[in-house]
C-alpha cells in the first residue's frame, strides 16, 4: 500500500490531465474516473486517529475503523490551527458546504487542530476558539500533530476528503478553493451513493460545546478603545458582533451598537449589523470598526444615530494594491484600526487599518492627502500603504518590500513624538515600527532574523530580537513617547516596551491562562487578551481579557487590576 508522498506524486499527475479539461462535463467524467481508479487500486488508507486525544462537539472519539459511526459517510478532514487567518477564511466554506450536504445525506467534517503554537496545543483554548468562531462539526485536538505528519500535510488550512471504505480520494491546500471542494465532495457523494457505499445513519455522538455554556455579559471581547468622551469606553463585544459604549468609571452601557446576530447591514444603531468586530477608533462622535469578518471598515455616527460602509464589499478581497473608492474596494479581515495624520497633513485625515488577511497595512483617507514620495489618495479612498502581501517578518526601508504576517494590533505616536505606527504583527511574534515620516518599516522586539522564520516565538524578557512573544494581537502607547504595552496574547500576559532601548518586561499575567481577579498585578491571571488601551492620563490600562469575557483595568501607578462591572 501506497505512502501519503506517493499518493500526493499520483495525485499531482492526475491535476495535469484534469487541468486540461474545459468542460464541466468533462471535469465530472475524469474525477469520477480518478474516484474509480483509487477505489481498484487502494492506494491510500486513511490512517485513524490516535487513542485518547481529545475531542470536541462529540460526546465519544471518532475512528475510521472501529465505531462505525463514520462508515458509509465522505468525511472531509479540516488540518487548521485557530491563530492562522487563512484557516479563519475557509470557515465560512465549510459551513456552506454543511449546508448542503446534512450528515444523513453522508458528509461528515472534522477538524483536525495541529497546533503551531505551544498555547494551541492545551485543549482548553481550542474550545474558546470553537465557541468563538462558531465552529460545530467535530474537533479533534491531534496536539502532537501525529496525523498530520502520517498525512504529509505541509500548511495551514489542508483538507483531505476521504471515502466511505477509507481510501483518501484528495488533498486540498491553502484558502480560495471552495469551488474545487465543493466540486469534489458533490462528485464522492454521487459516486459512492451509486455504489451503495452511502449510509444515511446519524450515529455521530454530536454534542455541541455551544449548547452547554452559561450566557455572558460579554462574549469574547477582542478590542477596547478610550472614547470618544474621555470618560466613556467602546468595547468590541465580538463574540456578540457589537459595539458597547459604556460609562468607564461606572460600567453602565450608555449605548448599544449592533445585535446578538451576525449580519452586513448599514443603518441604525439597532438596525445596523456586524459580524465579530475587533478593533475600534474615534474622532470626534465617530467611531471607526474593523468589521472583521465582514471584511470591512464601518463608521459609527454617535451623533445623527447611524452606521455607514466606508470600505469592504461584504465578502473577502484578494487585491493586495487598493485605491478604489472605499465601498469599491475589497478587504481581506481587517483587525484593527488607528486614526492619524498623513505625512503632508495638519490635523486628522486618514484611519490606518491592519489587514490581516493579506498581511499588509492599510489606510482609508477622510480628506485629499499626499502620502510618501508625493504620491496623492482621494478622500473616500482605501489603499494599501505598506505591506508586500508576503506572510513574512521582513523590514525594509522601502514600505512595499517589508512584509507583515497578520498584523492584528495598531498604534500611533504623533508627529512631534515619534512620527510611527506601531504594530503587533501576530503570526511572527513580532512588535514592528512603521515610520509615518518615510515609510521605513523597522523591528522592535521578538521575531527572527530570517524573515521567513514564523516559529521564533517563546516568553522571554530581554532586548529587541532577544525577546520573545507569542501571538501578539495589540498594542497602546502609554504616553505619545511610550512606553509601548503589548498584549502578548498566547503568553496571558501584557509587556512593556521601553522604545529608546527595546527593553520589554513583563508588567502583567503569570504566562498561565487563567482568571485570578483583582489585587496586586503578580498574581493575575489573563486568558488571551487581545487588546488593549490607555486612558488620557496614562494611568489606567484597560485590557480586553478575550478568553475570560472581561475587561480588566490596571492602575499603571499603583500596579493593582480591577474589572469593569458592566451594567445594562
Amino acid at each position: 500500500m501506497a505512502g501519503a508522498d506517493d499518493f500526493l506524486a499520483l495525485q499531482a499527475d492526475f491535476e495535469e490531465v484534469l487541468a486540461s479539461k474545459e468542460s464541466k462535463d468533462s471535469r465530472r467524467d475524469c474525477i469520477l474516473q480518478h474516484f474509480s481508479k483509487l477505489d481498484k487500486n487502494k492506494s491510500f488508507r486513511i490512517p485513524d486517529f490516535d487513542k485518547d486525544l481529545d475531542w470536541l462537539n462529540v460526546s465519544a472519539p471518532l475512528q475510521f475503523s472501529h465505531d462505525g459511526s463514520l462508515q458509509g459517510k465522505v468525511v472531509v478532514l479540516d488540518f487548521f490551527t485557530y491563530c492562522c487567518v487563512n484557516c479563519l477564511h475557509v470557515l465560512p466554506d465549510l459551513h456552506r458546504l454543511e449546508q448542503r450536504h446534512s450528515l444523513q445525506d453522508g458528509l461528515v467534517i472534522i477538524g483536525v487542530h495541529s497546533a503551531k503554537f505551544l498555547n494551541e496545543k492545551v485543549t482548553a483554548n481550542i474550545l474558546s476558539a470553537v465557541l468563538r468562531y462558531d465552529i460545530t462539526h467535530p474537533v479533534v485536538n491531534d496536539s502532537e500533530t501525529s496525523l498530520w505528519q502520517k498525512l504529509s500535510i505541509m500548511c495551514w488550512p489542508t483538507f483531505v476528503i476521504v471515502a466511505p471504505h477509507g481510501q483518501v480520494l484528495y488533498y486540498i491546500v491553502g484558502e480560495g478553493h471552495s469551488d474545487v471542494l465543493f466540486e469534489f465532495v458533490e462528485l464522492a457523494l454521487e459516486h459512492y451513493r451509486s455504489q451503495g457505499q452511502i449510509s444515511p445513519h446519524t450515529l455521530l455522538p454530536l454534542s455541541l460545546e455551544k449548547d452547554q455554556q452559561v450566557e455572558a455579559p460579554l462574549s469574547f471581547p477582542g478590542k477596547v478603545h478610550v472614547g470618544p468622551g474621555p470618560d466613556q469606553l467602546v468595547v468590541s463585544d465580538t463574540g456578540h458582533h457589537r459595539l458597547l459604549v459604556l460609562d468607564r468609571v461606572t460600567g453602565v452601557v450608555q449605548t448599544i451598537i449592533g445585535g446578538k446576530e451576525k449580519g452586513f447591514q448599514d443603518g441604525s444603531l439597532q438596525d445596523a449589523r456586524f459580524n465579530s468586530p475587533q478593533g475600534v477608533t474615534s474622532h470626534g462622535n465617530l467611531l471607526f470598526v474593523a468589521d472583521t469578518e465582514n471584511h470591512a471598515l464601518r463608521q459609527v455616527d454617535l451623533s445623527s444615530g447611524q452606521v455607514t460602509t466606508l470600505a469592504g464589499t461584504g465578502a473577502q478581497g484578494e487585491d493586495k494594491q487598493g485605491g478604489n473608492p472605499g465601498p469599491q474596494q475589497p478587504l481581506s479581515s481587517p483587525w484593527d484600526v488607528a486614526t492619524g495624520v498623513s505625512p503632508g497633513g495638519e490635523e486628522v485625515d486618514v484611519v490606518f487599518i491592519a489587514i490581516a488577511g493579506t498581511h499588509q497595512i492599510w489606510a482609508y483617507f477622510l480628506k485629499d492627502v499626499t502620502w510618501w514620495k508625493s504620491k496623492p489618495f482621494k478622500a473616500g479612498s482605501c489603499a494599501r500603504i505598506a505591506g508586500s502581501g508576503n506572510e513574512e517578518n521582513r523590514n525594509n526601508s522601502y514600505p512595499d518590500k517589508a512584509s507583515f504576517a497578520q498584523p492584528s494590533g495598531l498604534a500611533v505616536s504623533p508627529r512631534e513624538e515619534l512620527d510611527s505606527l506601531f504594530i503587533a504583527d501576530s503570526e511572527s511574534s513580532t512588535v514592528r515600527a512603521l515610520s509615518l515620516k518615510d515609510g521605513s518599516v523597522k523591528g522592535l522586539v521578538g521575531g527572527d532574523r530570517d524573515p521567513k522564520n514564523l516559529f521564533a516565538y517563546g516568553d522571554e524578557d530581554g532586548s529587541g530580537i532577544e525577546a520573545r512573544l507569542q501571538h501578539s494581537l495589540g498594542v497602546a502607547l502609554l504616553s505619545p513617547s511610550g512606553p509601548l504595552l503589548v498584549a502578548d496574547s498566547y503568553n496571558h500576559k501584557i509587556k512593556s516596551v521601553d522604545i529608546k532601548t527595546k527593553q520589554c518586561t513583563t508588567v502583567l499575567g503569570t504566562g498561565a491562562p487563567g482568571h485570578v481577579a483583582g489585587g496586586d498585578s503578580s498574581s493575575v491571571q489573563l486568558n488571551e487578551p487581545g487588546g488593549l488601551c490607555v486612558d488620557t492620563q496614562g494611568q489606567l490600562v484597560y485590557i480586553a481579557d478575550t478568553n475570560n469575557h472581561s475587561i480588566r483595568v490596571l492602575d499603571w501607578n499603583t500596579k493593582t487590576v480591577s474589572q469593569v462591572c458592566i451594567i445594562f
